[in-house]
């Protein structure tokens, strides 16, 4: 116990177990997190099943002796309990945060606020307990608690890549919209004229445009004619070439920057500052 209260008491410390994973109690509190939301996840999915509609205290120890009841009585203590632990949790992050607005406006602590206080208020209104699926983005940290430090260099390489072609895939999606417009509008005048078509106005044209390109074809709206049936399948031939293209721009910008040498004390990876006289980054282990 006294223990606990000097852990408690050493923010920086506390700061290390919960933020950095620097500390030998890192670990294990990580993966309690982790087991802690996987249930969670899994009490959510059954719950929708057995349909709990009442988590009151009289619920909890009212239920039937039958195995529903059981199972339901489980979710209803579980529902508590991890409510409780996320809270915990959540309270600690705050409390050692040395810059608390950083924290509580970041990503992790915008989903760790949706994910645990909609379940205490859950109380008054049932449907906010769904938004304890929001954990699953918290399970990204995996990659921290098990050290797989070449899947998080291989996740700086994606989105290192995928940043440097934005602009281009911005400009190729540009060019498809203007693309399925142009193809739904063709459609539909070569549709359009023919007794009991499914081509009934431009936008659901543009909507048939978009399914053929994309080679989801989902059948609700197909053409009648030969012309039509004809254009439809140069659309489809289409559509190959054109999915392939936003995966070649990523490709080829990943091979670049996979290439390219660590520049003005940057690491080409993940762009985070190293020492000039570095022969590794201190962020990610890539070779400079």
């Amino acid at each position: 116990m006294k223990k606990l209260v000097g852990i408690l008491r050493d923010k920086k410390r506390l700061y290390n177990i919960l933020f950095e994973g620097n500390d030998p109690l890192s670990r294990p509190v990580e993966i309690c997190i982790m087991v802690a939301i996987v249930l969670c996840i899994l009490m959510a999915s059954l719950e929708s099943v057995v349909k709990v509609e009442d988590f009151s205290f009289h619920a909890l120890v009212n239920q039937e002796l039958n195995t529903v009841g059981i199972i339901k009585t489980a979710i209803i203590f579980l529902e508590y309990a991890l409510s409780l632990l996320f809270a915990v949790e959540y309270g600690l992050r705050v409390y050692c945060s040395p810059v608390k607005r950083k924290y509580v406006l970041s990503f992790f602590g915008v989903i760790d606020f949706m994910a645990t206080f909609p379940q205490l208020l859950s109380i008054v209104f049932p449907p906010l307990r769904y938004l304890s699926i929001m954990r699953t983005f918290r399970l990204i940290r995996i990659f921290r608690v098990l050290k797989l430090f070449a899947f998080i260099n291989e996740g700086y390489l994606l989105l290192e890549s995928i940043r440097r072609s934005l602009t281009k895939i911005l400009v190729y999606f540009l060019f498809v919209v203007v693309l399925v417009c142009i193809l739904g509008t063709l459609m539909f005048i070569v549709e359009s004229g023919t007794p009991g078509t499914q081509f009934t106005s431009i936008p659901t044209s543009i909507y048939w445009a978009i399914v053929t390109l994309t080679t989801v074809g989902y059948g609700d709206i197909t053409p009648t004619t030969g012309l039509g049936q004809f254009f439809s399948g140069i659309v489809m031939i289409l559509g190959y070439t054109i999915i392939a293209v936003p995966t070649g721009i990523v490709s080829a910008t990943m091979i670049d920057t996979t290439k390219k040498k660590g520049q003005n004390g940057r690491c080409p990876r993940c762009n985070q500052k190293t020492d000039l006289s570095a022969n590794y980054c201190k962020h990610c282990g890539e070779r400079l």
